[in-house]
């Protein structure tokens, strides 16, 4: 059998989520589909899906096959593109995805340059502040915001990311400038609920010195541009990147307090599946990112 042809109408089943709907994007029938997974779980000796009347589902080796063969079926159509075109250029299609805020306010100039170098690539950019799967929704390389990451996450830190404590100046008026981090507890605060230390704010002095803070969130989002927003109306107190405040800094609708004293660290990561298999279009992305945002994005 043609371990390669059968492994690929597996993949498209997975993806369509039916052996009918996967019939209809190969133009097979379905009596084919069905004749080539029996047959590629034949000459593994193992069952890749479960199958009844109303739904399909993967086996644990179904999961770990398809994940392997998707890998292989994309170095295969890489190479094969690659032929084509007699070049060693990347091509194909890249699937990003990035959080909500710092894709719009930094991610596309930097796409742009990126596609001017790399034209025969294509990009499929998702934006979304949620931990997207990479392998169940077919993703290259997710970009995350984090003071650090899970053990065995396979990743490569891309720049530091600054944090700003800031309030709006009638909120500062009002309820007054806090000196030290330990007086935030009297103030309302507006908290991402991302963020890992949750409402336990961390300090350190110029002396080296740590502190935390329980703050009193009178707010919590998921969305970093809403708490901009409520802090500049006056809402409270953020903590939150500069890359989302900077503008608003710029402007003096905002200002930053407790300068003296630093906070939370934060990068930006590039997260992507394997050390070991690396398709070209990942590499000179991730490459590109690294050389184009520099120490601090």
């Amino acid at each position: 059998m043609d371990v390669l042809a059968a492994s690929r109408v597996f993949v498209q089943v997975v993806d369509s989520g039916s052996f009918a709907r996967a019939a209809a994007a190969l133009e097979l029938s379905n009596a084919a589909v069905t004749r080539q997974v029996a047959a590629l779980e034949a000459h593994l000796g193992a069952r890749l899906l479960n199958r009844t009347t109303r739904r399909m589902s993967l086996t644990d080796a179904g999961e770990d096959f398809q994940q392997r063969a998707r890998a292989i079926l994309e170095q295969v159509a890489e190479a094969e593109a690659i032929a084509a075109q007699g070049t060693k250029n990347p091509v194909g299609l890249l699937r990003v995805s990035a959080p909500l805020s710092y894709g719009m306010s930094h991610l596309a100039p930097v796409l742009a340059r990126f596609r001017q170098r790399y034209p025969q690539l294509r990009l499929d950019v998702d934006l979304s502040d949620r931990i997207v799967d990479l392998t169940h929704e077919g993703v290259d390389v997710a970009l995350r915001v984090a003071t650090r990451l899970a053990p065995g996450v396979v990743s490569r830190r891309l720049a530091g990311l600054d944090v700003v404590v800031c309030a709006a100046p009638a909120y500062l008026r009002r309820r007054g400038t806090p000196r030290r981090p330990a007086e935030l507890a009297a103030h309302d605060t507006l908290s991402f609920s991302y963020l890992w230390a949750g409402d336990d704010w961390p300090f350190t002095d110029p002396d080296g010195n740590h502190e935390t803070v329980r703050v009193n969130s009178a707010v919590h989002s998921s969305n970093g541009e809403l708490l901009r927003e409520l802090a500049i109306a006056g809402g409270g107190i953020i903590l939150q990147p500069r890359f989302i405040v900077e503008d608003a800094l710029r402007a003096g609708a905002l200002v930053p307090v407790l300068e003296r004293y630093r906070t939370l660290d934060l990068n930006l990561y590039a997260v992507y599946l394997s050390r070991s298999y690396l398709p070209s279009r990942v590499r000179v992305f991730i490459d590109f990112l690294v050389d184009a945002l520099g120490p601090h994005a």
